[in-house]
């Protein structure tokens, strides 16, 4: 039975995160934030994915610090972030004692809404967030990373969604981060897994290839209940679709949000003026804006897209592009299929730039291909190519178990390293996730409460200017 669609807003961060570099500072939201709590959202995701990095790399600001600030000014609105499983907001695994305490330290300064997801859709690895978000009282909402493969079928999904209740879900997610969802693909998605399950279904996508607008609305008519899309100073694109155009497109129909278009417009005027400063900074490209049929074609996010483009130009190998594109999905296959999602994606796609770089396909080898290999990650979709296995990591043994089982306590041994800038355990949180740039914020931290100018700090310690 049709109803309400509610809506996610990813403003403040997937939105910025994909068009923005994800360089939208407090600053900016702040003036803004006392409105977007009046607007009557599901939830606003504010915080996780690649915030966190940025607030301590390039912006010089505590991103605990930030969602708190975000909590005070918006007391009636859920807030929402991305976690990424045993992962958290880093590159690698972390240990059980790691992600209890950085979950139940998200909770407690504002995050209500946990959205989990793994790369590979390997359950074991989300078990421990997926526990502990239950036990402080968070909302929990485990995400399938959506992909498209010979293995990755409706039937495939269906069973993680399933798994995923079993271990506690409130809400599951459909993360379709390439905007690879069709929306008649959708709408079948969308049916199976509440058939099966009866949970809330959360849809999120992006507008890469300009079908994220049509996906939303197959997709209510298969019954999803929330959607996440971004207003539009920095929707579309790379970006979630627009908040405005769906919520007027769905006015006086049964799926009608009940959001006030006219309070959206207002908010989104504030955030016009953070997108032209970001543009002329540099920071937003307008070839992000386009819809690029590449996506659909090659299954790469448009992120991973201008990651590819970046590294090609360090090479001086831009004239390889199209050599890349086409060397990706092969790589993708060889590798067993994993979703393109960080950091799988940077995996995958730097593999491909080496083999058409060199000239060689695996004449040489990254650690992290190496790892995936191992099962350092988890279990892959599908089985690689036994002759590239043999390639790149010989007879070494294959992990069989949850990654996370090899590892030992470790949040007071990284305490230990870091105790000279302790204030808070969310100190050591930062630190455990990315050591050198938290330290290098630590020092710029202390150096401001002095009154010295952080600028005079040694080259090597300083961390990159707003």
């Amino acid at each position: 039975m049709a109803k309400k669609l509610m809506i996610t807003e990813t403003i403040l961060r997937d939105a910025h995160q994909s068009q923005a570099a994800t360089r939208m500072k407090l600053s900016d939201m702040l003036p803004i934030l006392d409105k977007l709590d009046k607007v009557g959202y599901f939830s606003v995701e504010c915080w996780g994915g690649a915030t966190f990095d940025s607030c301590l790399r390039f912006l010089n600001e505590d991103p605990w610090d930030r969602l708190k600030a975000i909590k005070e000014a918006m007391p009636k609105t859920k807030l929402q972030m991305l976690l990424r499983g045993q992962n958290l907001l880093g590159y690698k695994h972390y240990a059980d004692d790691v992600v209890e305490l950085f979950v139940k330290k998200a909770i407690e300064n504002g995050i209500q809404v946990m959205r989990i997801f793994d790369a590979l859709n390997d359950v074991r690895n989300l078990e421990t967030a997926i526990k502990v978000t239950k036990k402080y009282g968070g909302i929990c909402e485990p995400a399938l990373s959506y992909t498209i493969s010979p293995v990755h079928n409706v039937d495939y999904f269906v069973n993680v969604a399933k798994k995923l209740k079993d271990m506690g879900a409130d809400i599951i997610c459909i993360k379709d981060m390439a905007n690879l969802l069709l929306p008649y693909k959708a709408f079948e998605l969308v049916q199976a897994i509440k058939a099966e399950t009866n949970l809330p279904i959360h849809l999120h996508t992006h507008n890469t290839t300009g079908t994220g607008d049509m996906t939303y609305l197959k997709a209510c008519e298969a019954g999803v209940d929330i959607v996440d899309t971004a207003l539009s100073p920095f929707g579309n694109g790379t970006s979630q679709p627009a908040t405005e155009p769906l919520v007027a497109a769905l006015q006086g129909t049964e799926y009608d949000t009940g959001l006030d278009l006219i309070l959206l417009t207002e908010i989104a005027e504030h955030f016009k003026a953070v997108a032209d400063r970001l543009t002329k900074e540099g920071f937003i490209n307008p070839r992000i804006l386009r819809a690029d049929v590449n996506a659909l074609i090659y299954q790469i996010p448009g992120g991973m897209l201008s990651n590819l483009v970046n590294q090609l130009k360090e090479q001086g190998a831009s004239d390889k592009y199209h050599l890349v594109l086409e060397e990706v999905p092969r790589v993708r296959k060889e590798l067993g299929y994993p979703p393109l999602v960080t950091p799988t994606s940077q995996i995958v796609g730097t593999q491909a730039v080496l083999n058409v770089i060199l000239g060689e396909r695996y004449k040489m080898v990254t650690k992290e291909t190496k790892a995936l290999l191992r099962g350092e990650y988890g279990q892959l979709p599908a089985k690689p190519d036994p002759e590239i296995v043999k390639k790149c990591i010989g007879d070494d043994d294959i992990i069989t178990r949850r990654p996370a089982d090899l590892l030992k306590p470790e949040y007071e041994n990284y305490k230990q390293e870091m105790k000279e800038y302790y204030t808070k355990e969310e100190d050591v949180l930062s630190y455990c996730l990315f050591p050198q740039v938290a330290k290098n914020f630590f020092k710029w931290r202390q150096a401001k409460q002095i009154g010295v100018d952080a600028n005079l700090l040694d080259t090597k310690n300083k961390i990159h200017p707003v």
